[in-house]
């Protein structure tokens, strides 16, 4: 064999080596990806098998009473419609008959102490005549009593008595999720037990719903759907990190839920145990967010903070303490404050009757206080703004607000002026003002009557906007009117 011959022969050989070594090493990698994938699926089928006992059955009965005249057909069909001198007819005031429907409503819950402690929704269990809850693979259902409930965070606990320790769920740290991560939703959707979906966290600190009043919910696209509620949401360590409360309009969208984050929880089930109830501190504002306008109107540098619109009465907590309307808090006990929700969230576990420092900025500058704080009552919260008007030149026409309509409207004063007409094409009505409205500052000045309302127009002529302050209803709020 020729030297040439030799050389191309060992040149196959070498090829032939090379795709033979490519292909053991594709193969390789393609195995390497089905373990992987297997050991993945084992991840999920592991959890589901582990946390499927702690997942429980809610249901609910409620019974209605309603209360219905009898009616006998052979009565109005043999008597005549007219008297024996042709008079109306005489009307007969008919028995009546009570009746119970029974409500039923059907829920998801956990447990998380192995003594018979379930963490549920406020709404699966409120205003209820009785629950039971079914555990998993064991055919009978057990009488549950309520613990307490918090209707501001939707968050309940009810608890069942066994004569055995039950399996728990471990509650997981919910503020170190991260979106993307997985995330595993178990429960009961329309009656279909022990359902396991899967999905990722899609986002963290939603709110604005007006669901609850302190929300901050994780966002997941795994599947949740009605009985869903109260169920736990976990992450791939199998650790709670949310309970399943809500899922928008299914009409709206798909693969968009909502769960309660698991620290949430966990700073107040320890008051609902102990105590049937959850305390909060409270500062006695009416806030609402800082948009643009508002902050170029009160020469703010950012939207960061909380404006005060309003106090529930004068002797709470933070007019007590110097903090006046206008006031935007930034900071509160060292704490920056980013938006309304923030505060709330910030107050609400504040320690009651402690000196808490807390930093404001008045006509651009900053200021500080100390606001000792107060248990919020039971029915009330610091109350936001939700709802305000579109802020968008006048267009009003006002008067004085007499002791009559002062008296008719429920109001202790007459200072200010009413709303009585609006134009139709003015700016005010585009902000949104509307009659009734009680006008009582205009760009700082104080409004006591008609003479204080026209020359605060007078000077703002020239202007190309204006910030009024009025009171609808029990509370104020500021709208930014512009030219």
């Amino acid at each position: 064999m020729s030297k040439y011959l030799k050389l191309v022969f060992v040149s196959l050989i070498l090829i032939v080596i090379g795709l033979a070594s490519e292909a053991s090493h594709a193969q390789s990698k393609k195995e390497a990806s089905g373990i992987n994938a297997l050991a993945l699926q084992n991840v999920f089928a592991d959890i589901a098998e582990k946390v499927k006992p702690a997942v429980v059955q809610i249901t609910t009965e409620k019974i209605t009473t309603y209360t219905r005249r009898y009616w006998d057909p052979f009565e109005d069909f043999f008597s005549s419609p007219f008297d024996a001198f042709g008079g109306r007819r005489q009307q007969k005031q008919r028995p009546q008959k009570q009746y119970k429907h029974k409500q039923r409503g059907l829920g998801s819950g956990f447990i998380f102490r192995d003594d018979g402690y379930i963490l549920t929704n406020n709404h699966v269990i409120k205003d209820v005549d009785s629950i039971k809850v079914k555990l998993p693979g064991i055919d009978k259902e057990y009488k549950a009593e309520l613990v307490g409930s918090d209707s501001k965070t939707d968050i309940a606990i009810i608890k069942i008595r066994t004569d055995k320790k039950l399996i728990s769920l471990k509650l997981g740290d919910s503020e170190k999720i991260r979106v993307g991560e997985w995330a595993i939703a178990v429960g009961n959707p329309f009656g279909l037990e022990q359902t396991v979906t899967i999905g990722v966290i899609s986002a963290k600190g939603r709110h604005g719903f007006g669901i609850t009043q302190y929300e901050d919910f994780i966002q997941t696209d795994a599947s949740i759907n009605q009985g869903n509620s109260g169920g736990p949401l976990l992450n791939i360590k199998g650790e709670v990190i949310g309970i399943n409360t809500f899922i928008l309009a299914p009409s709206m969208s798909q693969g968009i839920g909502f769960a309660i984050p698991i620290n949430m929880a966990k700073d107040i089930t320890s008051q609902l145990i102990k105590k049937g109830k959850v305390t909060r501190g409270w500062l006695g504002v009416i806030i609402q967010s800082v948009s643009e306008e508002i902050m170029d109107a009160f020469s703010l540098s950012t939207r960061d903070g909380a404006l005060i619109s309003d106090f529930t009465s004068d002797d709470r907590p933070a007019k007590k303490a110097g903090i006046k309307q206008g006031d935007v808090i930034i900071e509160f006990n060292g704490k920056k404050i980013k938006d309304v929700s923030d505060l709330q969230k910030i107050v609400a576990h504040a320690e009651i009757d402690k000196k808490i420092s807390v930093k404001v900025i008045r006509k651009g500058k900053e200021k500080n206080f100390y606001i000792v704080i107060k248990e919020m009552p039971e029915k009330l919260g610091e109350v936001s703004v939700v709802s305000q008007p579109e802020e968008s030149w006048i267009g009003l026409e006002v008067q004085n607000i007499s002791e009559d309509i002062a008296s008719k409207l429920g109001i202790k004063d007459t200072e200010g002026v009413i709303v009585i007409d609006i134009s139709p094409d003015g700016v005010a009505e585009e902000a949104g003002i509307k009659k009734g409205d009680i006008i009582r500052e205009i760009n700082g000045q104080k409004i006591r009557n008609l003479g204080d309302y026209n020359t605060a127009i007078n000077r703002i002529k020239d202007e190309n906007s204006a910030v009024f302050l009025i009171r609808r209803g029990k509370y104020s709020t500021y709208v930014i009117i512009k030219r």
